[in-house]
C-alpha cells in the first residue's frame, strides 16, 4: 500500500513539473517560430528553451516586446555567469596554464567585463524600446562573445568558455530579432 501511494506521488509530482515545464510553449511557439525559423544565429528550439525558462512568458502571450525584455534579462544573467567563470578559471590556474590560453582567458576578461558594464543600459534601452541603441548595444554583446572564442581559435587552443559564448552570442541574437519585430509592428 505505502509503495502504491509513494508511486502515485512520484507520477504526480512528474506530472506538475512536465505540465509547468512546457505551459508557456503555446504562447511562445509562434514567437519563436517567426524569429529563429528562418534565423542563421539560432533555431526554434532555442527560442523555446530560452523563453520558456522565464515564467513572464505565460503572463504575456505573443507581446514581443516583454520577450525581449526577457531575452535581454537571460542574457545579463550569462554574462555574468560566463565572467564568473572566466575568473574562476584564471584564479584557478595561477599561472598554470599554457600562455596561450591564460592569454585568451585574460582577452576574454577584459571583454566580459566591458559587457557586463554596459548590460544595465542595453537593457534599459531594450526596455525603452530605443531602437538604435538597443539593437547596437545587443549587436556589440555578440560580437564580443564572438572576439572571445575567436581568440582561442587563432591560438589553436581548446576554450573553456565555448559554451557560454555561443549561449552568449545566441541571447544577444535573439533580443535582436525580437526587439526587429516589435519595431516592424
Amino acid at each position: 500500500m505505502a509503495m502504491a501511494a509513494a508511486t502515485a506521488n512520484a507520477i504526480l509530482l512528474l506530472a506538475l513539473f512536465f505540465a509547468g515545464a512546457h505551459a508557456n510553449v503555446p504562447c511562445i511557439l509562434p514567437v519563436c517560430k517567426t524569429v529563429g525559423g528562418g534565423s542563421r544565429f539560432f533555431d526554434v528550439q532555442f527560442c523555446l528553451a530560452a523563453l520558456g525558462s522565464d515564467g513572464r512568458s505565460v503572463d504575456h502571450c505573443l507581446d514581443y516586446q516583454v520577450y525581449s525584455a526577457i531575452a535581454a534579462d537571460l542574457l545579463a544573467a550569462n554574462l555574468t555567469a560566463t565572467a564568473a567563470k572566466i575568473n574562476g578559471l584564471l584564479r584557478k590556474s595561477g599561472g598554470s596554464a599554457d600562455e596561450a590560453t591564460t592569454r585568451c582567458l585574460r582577452s576574454c576578461q577584459a571583454l566580459y567585463g566591458d559587457m557586463e558594464r554596459r548590460q544595465t543600459g542595453c537593457a534599459a534601452a531594450v526596455r525603452g524600446v530605443r531602437k538604435g541603441e538597443a539593437t547596437r548595444c545587443l549587436e556589440e554583446v555578440a560580437s564580443a562573445a564572438e572576439e572571445c572564442e575567436d581568440g582561442f581559435q587563432r591560438s589553436k587552443v581548446a576554450s573553456p568558455v565555448m559554451a557560454e559564448n555561443q549561449q552568449v552570442f545566441k541571447l544577444a541574437k535573439l533580443a535582436v530579432a525580437l526587439l526587429r519585430t516589435v519595431y516592424a509592428r
